[in-house]
């Protein structure tokens, strides 16, 4: 692959600009400068750094987000700042098929809910993450405004009643983890679940935080506002059901 074709698909700008890049100097491969934006490079597992900042070549880009409260997941976003904003550049700016370039959000949560949040430009992968056919379960940590109580817990495994669902919408699992606290797990995502969920069932949800992702958790180590590249191994994680 050529390198300006390298820093393109990277999402570093056009070819025109990431050709400017590499003649001015500001590209280094491995740590030695390169200013041919015709040389031939191998892509897999390059580490590359522009403008002084370390990249590594990633065919598809998976990421994972530790989003912070007070942030809407939206790239147009009409009251909060957007989490892309907490991305680097080259990651919104990848070039895709679609109309949107940029890595995008599997999922959304409320500005109000906080967690993990995985972001791709792979749109198979978004697909077989969101299908609501693959059931992959989310599971959230919520924090209640009143007391958690037996019946509560049993009315969403049991399936509440929502507006415009035609069908009970069942927790596929529930468990009490506090006196105003509990786990809940979905297996699909409709417009704020959780919320409208607890409050059929007779409470309210004053905290809301999303912890896992089929098999894969938040890092304990990853902050909120941070984000890091998943392995292989996380995105397998993050597609499991079992």
């Amino acid at each position: 692959m050529q390198l300006q074709d390298l820093l393109f698909s990277q999402g570093f700008g056009t070819r025109r600009v990431c050709t400017g890049l590499i003649e001015q100097g500001h590209v280094l491969l491995e740590g030695v400068p390169c200013t041919d934006p015709w040389a031939d490079v191998e892509p897999q597992g390059l580490h590359f750094s522009v403008h002084g900042a370390p990249w590594i070549y990633q065919r598809q880009a998976y990421v994972v987000l530790h989003k912070p409260a007070g942030t809407e997941c939206s790239q147009k976003p009409s009251a909060w700042p957007s989490v892309y904003t907490l991305l680097p550049a080259p990651l919104r700016q990848r070039p895709n098929k679609g109309a949107v370039n940029g890595v995008q959000a599997i999922g959304r949560l409320d500005q109000d809910t906080t967690g993990l949040l995985l972001l791709t430009d792979d749109g198979s992968f978004i697909h077989r993450m969101s299908s609501p056919r693959h059931h992959v379960p989310k599971v959230y940590e919520v924090g209640t405004r009143d007391p958690v109580e037996a019946a509560q817990v049993q009315r969403l495994l049991d399936g509440v009643r929502l507006e415009d669902e035609p069908r009970p919408v069942r927790a596929a699992a529930c468990e009490r983890t506090g006196e105003r606290s509990l786990r809940l797990t979905l297996t699909e995502g409709k417009h704020h679940q959780v919320k409208r969920m607890v409050a059929s069932a007779g409470n309210r949800v004053e905290t809301l935080h999303r912890s896992r992702i089929g098999r894969f958790a938040l890092p304990a180590d990853l902050p909120p506002g941070q984000w890091r590249w998943l392995t292989l191994e996380e995105v397998e994680l993050a597609g499991r059901k079992d």
